[in-house]
Formats: structure tokens, C-alpha cells, sequence
């Protein structure tokens, strides 16, 4: 895995959530107030790099599970927990999974979460 890990082989094609590069997250950023906490959150893209990595060593499962996570991104937490107890078993009834699957391709283009939700909405 040539590409791995991406912190130290491909540092250059990394960034935080607010743009700033990879290789300026620095202690000393942090100190001087430059680096925040959100600039310490995954990204879509970093979650995609991920996915290609995990894809070349042979691990099409991860880089799905990378990839559903890279929809995540954009979802504010309080929904992934309400989409978390959704999805514990009796807690939703198959059309209540069925519109929160739409939504997530509504509202946010999360294509491959709403077919996971979908395949539990099915079973």
C-alpha cells in the first residue's frame, strides 16, 4: 500500500474542513488560535483517499463502509444519532426508515446510506 498511511505519503492532498492544508496543523497553529476543533473533523475528501487505498488492498467492504462515511460528513450529528436509533431493531417501522432514507438523498446526496437504510427497511 504505497499510498498509506495518507498522513505521511500524501499530506499534500489533505485539508481540514475550513481549507486550511494538512501539514499546517501544527501544535503551535493550535496555540496561536489558527486550528480550531472543526479543523480537526474528517472530510468527505479525506474519507474518499481512504476509500482508494482500501480499494487497491483488496478491501471492497471497507472503502464501502469509507464511503457511506464520506456522506456522513455533511450530516450534523444530532441526525446520524437519530438515524442510529431508526435503525436499532423495533425502534422504526419500515416507511419511517423508508422517508429517512429520502431524506438523506434529498438533503444531503447520501445515495449509498440511503440504500443501507433501505436494505434494513427491507429485512
Amino acid at each position: 500500500m504505497p499510498d498509506y498511511p495518507l498522513s505521511e505519503k500524501m499530506a499534500e492532498r489533505l485539508r481540514t474542513p475550513s481549507g486550511l492544508p494538512f501539514e499546517e496543523v501544527t501544535l503551535e497553529a493550535v496555540m496561536a488560535g489558527r486550528v480550531t476543533m472543526a479543523d480537526l473533523r474528517l472530510t468527505a475528501e479525506a474519507l474518499e483517499l481512504q476509500a482508494q487505498v482500501a480499494e487497491q488492498a483488496g478491501r471492497p467492504q471497507l472503502a464501502e463502509n469509507l464511503r457511506r462515511a464520506a456522506e456522513l460528513v455533511a450530516v450534523p450529528d444530532e441526525e446520524i444519532l437519530a438515524i442510529y436509533n431508526a435503525l436499532r431493531p423495533g425502534r422504526a417501522s419500515r416507511e419511517e426508515l423508508l422517508a429517512l432514507a429520502s431524506e438523506l438523498e434529498a438533503r444531503y446526496g447520501a445515495f449509498r446510506c440511503a440504500a443501507l437504510i433501505r436494505e434494513a427497511a427491507a429485512s
